[in-house]
């Protein structure tokens, strides 16, 4: 029976829960009726009734990222202090790498070794990889060979490659808990870019000790090591916008919390028991493996009674991310293949109904591409049909592609959405200036230098993300599968050529959506020019944005106070750069399997 403190958390989370639904429907249905009022003026057409019905759809979904944020302001107290002199538990910190470069991964698995020891931890480390070149594992059986002469890590660390490679991440992360689980309590589960404290891994095996039903703790990954300006804005978004998301979503999703795939702790006999992940039936993109597999890794360690939470409050816990558009948008192609596959798991029997919530929004998250598109193309059809004249006189019309009553429900509305978009990280700002949070990011004027700075270049790069967004749902809905391409972590400087390689199909779209609205509804081409410009710009834009940063622009704790792990990584970075690798490929083998 479930204990009063549980079940006032659980009414809270469902209180919350409510709330935010609320507001967001509140605010999708007053931008609807705003829009319908202002297209009843003059005519209403069926296609003011398509972009009523979008700008409703679209606004509720802008409303719910707002509304997340408003939940996630109130800080939360400080994480409980486990006060146990040992971790009871056995954990493995599970490290799966598939065609990356050797160097950076032992250097990473080499600082999170040393970490943990000086954190006090018998923690041992197995690298899973699913590398398929014959060069590419010789070399990387090489760095592990040099990674246990650096470390004296033998009976600690171990490396195994697949020749089955079935499943991907999420079957190489099955396959070793099918032949190894049953030694550990916990893994620590992370992908290649990924860099943890020992002294965190502490806390959180600690953590699991004490709660015997947590299934799973999910940390909130800091961007680190960034140098373009893409990269580097999205570092700082990562460290002042997304704690204030993660609180958030904690308070509502409660129990039935999210998995992000890595840098997580799960229990193993959780996993064992609740997440064996089928093939889907049929043909990818929609069949074969489950690419989004921590989402439905998530629902089901919730299905099985397991809680999942995330914590912001546990520092500690790096990734890199990626340094220009180009890259970022080859990852989200893989992502929105993954989301939509979940439309054939959203009715899985024995969901909680927030994990199928949870499913609906991933699916919608890049449905909504397809929505801001087609609104702009009924917003041309709408005005191109309305028989109605402009009767506000020309010289007094800001808009002139509306009569003056219809042109201030037109700015009221545009005002609405603006204020969804932006006033979020206002609040975020102003929050973290009076709490004193803002000083690790340079102190408040600076810090609102970077926010302003990050919101004029996702205002820029937005159209190309939707051109992105919109023909990966496109690929996926007509059966193209993406697959799972590597990541690329070169982070090299795209040129202006790179750029226009990159863009020139979104330069297209651009000129022909400003030419459709000049020749078809020229007054409406002066609403959709922060729309094509940026489109027509894209090869600048992409070049652009991979360039470096200065360094005063969206700083980060991080860089003020570099963490002990990530300066022992980059410590081991520049060993393993002057290191001839090939020279212990002999010495591997005897401890290079599992």
């Amino acid at each position: 029976m479930r204990n009063a403190p549980a079940a006032s958390h659980s009414a809270r989370t469902a209180l919350t829960r409510l709330v935010a639904l609320g507001f967001a429907a509140i605010c999708g249905l007053g931008a609807a009726a705003i829009l319908a009022q202002a297209a009843a003026v003059d005519h209403f057409s069926v296609w003011d009734g398509l972009c009523v019905a979008l700008i409703l759809l679209t606004t509720t979904w802008l409303a719910w990222g707002a509304a997340q944020v408003l939940v996630g302001l109130p800080p939360r107290r400080s994480a409980p202090a486990r006060t146990a002199s040992e971790p009871m538990g056995r954990a493995v910190l599970l490290l799966p790498i598939c065609h990356e470069e050797p160097g950076p991964v032992f250097a990473r698995v080499a600082a999170m070794d040393a970490s943990a020891r000086e954190a006090g931890l018998d923690l041992d480390i197995a690298v899973l990889s699913d590398t398929r070149d014959g060069i590419a594992s010789r070399r990387e059986t090489a760095a592990f060979a040099m990674l246990l002469e650096r470390t004296g890590g033998v009976g600690r660390i171990f490396y195994r490659r697949r020749t089955d490679n079935r499943g991907r991440k999420a079957g190489n992360v099955e396959d070793f808990i099918r032949r190894s689980g049953a030694a550990y309590d916990y893994a620590l589960i992370l992908d290649a870019d990924s860099l943890m404290e020992g002294a965190t891994i502490r806390q959180m095996i600690l953590r699991m000790d004490a709660d015997p039903d947590l299934g799973l703790l999910q940390t909130l990954p800091r961007i680190t090591g960034a140098r373009s300006i893409f990269g580097r804005a999205m570092q700082f978004s990562a460290g002042f916008y997304s704690p204030v998301f993660a609180r958030g979503l904690a308070r509502m999703q409660g129990s039935a919390g999210p998995f992000w795939g890595h840098n997580a702790i799960v229990r193993v006999r959780a996993m064992a028991e609740c997440c064996g992940l089928p093939v889907l039936s049929g043909r990818p993109p929609f069949g074969g493996t489950i690419l989004s597999h921590d989402y439905v890794e998530a629902a089901l360690l919730a299905r099985g009674g397991w809680r999942v939470e995330v914590d912001d409050r546990l520092g500690g816990s790096y990734e890199e991310g990626p340094e220009d558009i180009v890259a970022y948008a080859r990852r989200d192609r893989r992502w929105c293949q993954g989301n939509l596959q979940h439309i054939r798991l959203i009715f899985a029997p024995g969901l909680k109904p927030w994990s199928r919530f949870v499913f609906l929004q991933g699916i919608l998250a890049y449905l909504v591409a397809i929505f801001w598109g087609a609104f702009l193309a009924a917003s041309v059809l709408a005005t191109i049909t309305s028989p109605a004249p402009n009767y506000f006189p020309e010289a007094y019309n800001l808009f002139p592609a509306f009569p003056a009553d219809r042109t201030s429900r037109i700015v009221g509305l545009a005002a609405g959405i603006g204020g969804l978009l932006f006033l979020p990280k206002i609040a975020i700002h102003l929050g973290a200036a009076l709490s004193g949070r803002s000083r690790a990011f340079g102190g408040a004027l600076r810090a609102l230098a970077s926010m302003l700075a990050e919101v004029l270049l996702s205002t820029l790069i937005a159209p190309l993300m939707l051109v992105y967004q919109s023909r990966a749902v496109g690929e996926v809905l007509a059966g193209h599968d993406g697959g799972w391409p590597a990541t690329p972590r070169d982070g090299a400087r795209m040129t202006l050529a790179d750029g226009w390689v990159a863009g020139r199909r979104i330069t297209a779209w651009g000129v022909a959506l400003i030419a459709a609205a000049v020749h078809l509804a020229p007054t409406l081409a002066p609403w959709l020019l922060p729309v094509a410009l940026p489109m027509m710009a894209a090869p600048l834009l992409i070049a652009w944005t991979s360039a470096p940063a200065p360094r005063w622009l969206f700083r980060v704790p991080e860089e003020g106070d570099v963490p002990p792990v990530v300066a022992r990584y980059r410590a081991q970075l520049d060993r393993w750069g002057a290191a001839p690798a090939h020279d212990h490929a002999a010495e591997a083998g005897s401890h290079a399997a599992i």
